[in-house]
């Protein structure tokens, strides 16, 4: 049985899904220096945050979904060290969810949290919800605190005071860790903080396959919102993560670089004040801190940015045309690369392939 286990619990947009490349790409070197990453593969741990969260759709889930909870303990149980969990959605747990989980690891247990200022969280959360299908707009986004744990994008995951306030109820207030990311540090420090903080050597992951997860601009991200609307079969986990988030978002949208922009005035003085709450609530704490209270608040001098709501129908076209070009080049190729996949030639070397066809001509 492991003696520690780290439960990395987000908050949302807080380089979590930079920290779960690191550390699945680098299982087998975490392993070698005594920390167990248990699970079969990443999602485990996306599923095993369902079954703590009493997701109502988890129980109507495939097997390996159910059993992904049950997985990871026995992994955990069967080795010694320390074990490491990890996924943003543990961060939307109830206090009683929380003590449940921390009850079925059976060691001690360590919850560590990794925040950044409020705004630019926000800002981001409300495109990573588009990402996974939503259709809200980002002046009606996140105007409430939900009272469900199956509720991901609003002030319950995002407002880091309400968060530490429901799992420092699981356990004790010292063996919680607050990893503030610094805005103006390389992207590596937040990995080389909460790597030690774990107690693993700097040079024992390899970091070269990360990646950080980027934005889109206001006309595109008021694009996708609109097309989700007529998604209306895109509702399956799988069809969000690969077409809606992965195809259309990341590969498609995110690489236009398009403008950057706010939510609301409102939206943003209440994020100025979560972040003041939230400083209050540490300073006051016995939690630990790695990195600089300051990188919590809202800055008082804001660039001038777009709001979505300015966003035109002549805007949204210029996005869709040229989205719709994008999308035609990729069918020409995936029917191409079909047809060569179906070719009696697809094996043999294009010059020996090309020979063969024109013999065949000439006949």
């Amino acid at each position: 049985m492991v003696e520690r286990v780290f439960v990395h619990i987000g908050l949302p947009k807080t380089a979590t899904s930079y920290l779960q490349t690191i550390i699945w790409g680098n299982r087998e070197q975490l392993r070698k220096v005594g920390v167990t990453v248990p699970g079969s593969e990443r999602r485990d741990h996306l599923w095993s945050s369902r079954d703590i969260r009493e997701d109502k759709h988890h129980a109507n889930a495939p097997e390996q979904h159910r059993t992904a909870w049950s997985r990871v303990r026995t992994e955990l149980a069967r080795t010694s060290g320390t074990g490491l969990l990890s996924h943003e959605f543990f961060a939307a747990a109830s206090a009683e969810q929380a003590r449940r989980m921390v009850a079925d690891l059976d060691a001690e247990v360590h919850v560590v949290v990794t925040a950044r200022e409020p705004l630019g969280l926000f800002t981001a959360s409300w495109q990573e919800s588009l990402k996974n299908g939503a259709t809200t707009p980002m002046a009606d986004y996140a105007r409430r605190v939900s009272n469900r744990s199956t509720d991901i994008w609003n002030w319950r995951t995002l407002d880091l005071r309400l968060v530490l306030e429901r799992w420092s109820q699981a356990v004790p207030q010292e063996r919680v860790h607050v990893v503030v990311l610094d805005p103006a540090a390389g992207r590596d420090d937040v990995w080389h903080r909460f790597a030690g903080l774990l107690g693993i050597p700097a040079d024992a992951c390899d970091l070269s396959h990360s990646f950080p997860n980027q934005s889109m601009g206001v006309a595109e991200a008021e694009t996708l919102r609109r097309i989700n609307g007529e998604l209306v079969d895109f509702r399956r986990g799988f069809d969000k993560g690969v077409y809606i988030r992965t195809f259309l978002a990341d590969e498609r949208l995110v690489p236009r670089r398009g403008e950057k922009f706010w939510p609301e005035p409102d939206q943003v003085e209440e994020c100025r004040d979560r972040g003041r709450r939230a400083v209050a609530y540490l300073e006051q704490s016995d939690i630990d801190v790695s990195g600089s209270l300051q990188h919590l608040l809202v800055p008082d001098e804001l660039e001038d940015r777009r709001l979505p709501a300015s966003v035109t129908d002549a805007e949204v076209a210029e996005v869709a045309v040229g989205l719709a070009a994008t999308m035609l080049g990729d069918v020409r190729r995936l029917r191409q690369q079909a047809a060569t996949e179906r070719s009696p030639f697809a094996g043999l070397p294009a010059r020996v392939g090309g020979r063969v066809r024109r013999l065949l001509r000439r006949r």
